[in-house]
């Protein structure tokens, strides 16, 4: 007896890997410092924490319909309107356990065997995977570190096929924090309306971007395009709100119904406090948002200069989300104490053994040059974690 093939052909999230084993080694007494952790430091705000409160006091803890309380999906559609300027209906809108759940759904709903997703690279690491559940082939296009991980239409033309079904968007993007021109969305929306492919826009770190950057949801860019366009967002990273598990998907309302109806049998419905708490979240004050965004801008700031100032390191600065992705090729081929570097993952390794500091390897995210560092931790734990891959580098020979 064994298990399936599907199961077998899954790669373990990376992210979710790293961040355990750092910790576990804390558990055991070891000081290390993970920078592996998609997830803000900060708390909940307050006043999101109450609404779940009340509702356990008010006994809102039962079944809710499986696509979420109409409540939350008005506050959806006027999140919507009042950041994207986009209308849509509750019946468009789906609530599900979290963005990637979100996600699962999408493809669950749109692909078939055979069919091909345009993912471009570097890419968020459950990208390809979801894919490779339904039967269907990821297709890379890769950007390119001197042009700032642009997305262009014609990088993507040259990828497309009669089988191509659907193009996944994230901007901005995790692991670069590579955000798209309004400029480079038009022409990518033009082209999936010319072939007739989906645009799934994941814009979960819409709310964390910097340096006078206006984030543009590519729905919002004309009518041919947004029918062509599944939306998909989350609290998770706006909200500090990992744990809660809420996300939404906004798109055409015969593919939100699929959605429902596989989510009816996946999951039902999502947590019912966490939902009351999510109108709150996006219905009441932002206020908490616009302070994590100051204190993450401030730490991106920080941790590129540092990165910028190691030997064999370059760094391009993040438009949006709380990661930095550094090429970290220069160190290749060094070494120290019989150990050399070569590859990503060794030079995460060396962090992890020299340093006590915790990485991804860029090879998960479709490059072996680089690595994701998430300075979502406080500035203590940048300053000391810098101070100790600076001190580990100085150190290969």
């Amino acid at each position: 007896m064994s298990v399936s093939q599907r199961a077998r052909n899954i790669v373990p999230s990376a992210t979710l890997a790293i961040s355990a084993t750092a910790r576990r080694m804390r558990a055991q007494g070891i000081d290390v410092i993970g920078f592996g952790s998609g997830e803000p430091d900060f708390d909940t705000p307050d006043h999101i924490k109450e609404a779940a409160i009340q509702a356990i006091r008010e006994g809102f803890t039962k079944y809710t319909a499986t696509g979420g309380i109409d409540e939350l999906k008005d506050a959806v559609v006027i999140k919507l309107k009042r950041d994207n300027g986009l209308e849509y209906t509750r019946d468009q809108v789906l609530i599900s356990c979290g963005g990637k759940h979100s996600l699962f759904n999408v493809f669950q709903a749109l692909l078939e065997p055979g069919d091909e997703v345009i993912i471009p690279a570097p890419y968020w690491v459950s990208f390809p995977e979801q894919v490779k559940v339904c039967d269907a082939k990821p297709v890379f296009v890769h950007t390119n570190e001197r042009d700032g991980f642009r997305l262009h239409r014609a990088q993507v033309e040259r990828h497309v096929t009669p089988r191509t079904k659907i193009l996944v968007l994230n901007s901005p993007c995790n692991p670069t924090g590579a955000a798209l021109t309004p400029a480079e969305l038009k022409g990518l929306g033009d082209l999936a309306t010319e072939w007739g492919f989906w645009l799934l826009s994941d814009e979960t770190y819409e709310a964390l971007v910097y340096d006078g950057y206006q984030h543009v949801s590519v729905a919002s860019l004309s009518e041919e395009v947004k029918a062509r366009t599944i939306l998909v967002n989350s609290l998770s990273k706006a909200y500090a709100m990992t744990g809660w598990r809420v996300g939404y998907t906004a798109g055409a309302k015969d593919v939100i119904q699929a959605m429902d109806s596989l989510q009816s049998q996946e999951t039902s419905n999502p947590t019912s406090i966490a939902q009351r708490a999510a109108v709150v979240a996006l219905t009441g004050p932002q206020e908490p948002t616009y302070r994590m965004r100051e204190e993450f801008d401030r730490r991106r700031r920080c941790i590129v200069d540092r990165l910028t100032g190691m030997p064999g390191i370059s760094c391009l600065s993040p438009q949006g989300a709380f990661y930095v992705f550094p090429n970290v090729s220069g160190t290749f081929g060094k070494h120290h104490l019989g150990t050399t570097i070569r590859t990503s993952t060794e030079f995460a390794a060396y962090l992890l053994d020299a340093a006590r500091i915790a990485v991804v390897p860029g090879v998960e995210f479709g490059s072996d040059d680089h690595i994701r560092i998430s300075y979502a931790t406080s500035m203590a734990n940048i300053e000391k974690g810098m101070d100790r891959m600076a001190a580990a580098i100085a150190q290969l020979q």
